[in-house]
């Protein structure tokens, strides 16, 4: 992940275009960015204090599926369905095939382990079942999904994958 601010790209680009359509394979909603997949049971008896917790371990991956396009993520909304919501809230930049791993739990925001943390420390991921839903800054949707943890966990680590 790339994680820059405005400035920084245009000193060392000259110019910048944030292209946020233009999907590099045909999917419900045209977007760029799409789930990769979630850490929705983190491994471990689930505690949600933010010194001893283990909501660090809850993830969300999300990629850049454009084969050119480079995406600021500033702006973009992460829901559940119960109305859970996390708007990254900085110029986070990804690059055609990079991704994001969105973490729970209090943390410093890091290119090189490409992870933004939410600053919360309640997991928003439900372990049974759940929708995930990613939108656009213009409210559009980006991309949807739903999990229940019997019919789409088949090996039960509490992960799955959406989008190869």
């Amino acid at each position: 992940m790339r994680i820059r601010s405005a400035l920084a790209v245009a000193a060392t680009a000259g110019t910048f275009a944030v292209v946020a359509a233009g999907p590099a394979q045909a999917t419900e909603y045209s977007s760029a960015l799409k789930i990769k997949g979630v850490q929705y049971d983190a491994p471990g008896r689930d505690s949600n204090s933010c010194s001893t917790g283990n909501t660090k371990s809850e993830y969300l991956t999300i990629k850049n599926y454009s084969g050119t396009a480079t995406v600021n993520l500033r702006g973009y909304v992460v829901k559940d369905a119960a109305g859970n919501r996390f708007t990254f809230p900085a110029n986070h930049y990804l690059q055609p095939g990079d991704y994001v791993k969105l973490r729970g739990g209090h943390g410093t925001d890091s290119d090189a382990n490409n992870v933004v943390y939410r600053q919360n420390c309640n997991f928003i991921w439900n372990n049974d079942k759940d929708s995930i839903y990613l939108y656009k800054p213009s409210g559009a949707h980006a991309d949807t999904h739903a999990y229940t943890a019997s019919r789409d966990d088949r090996d039960g680590n509490g992960y799955i994958t959406y989008h190869g």
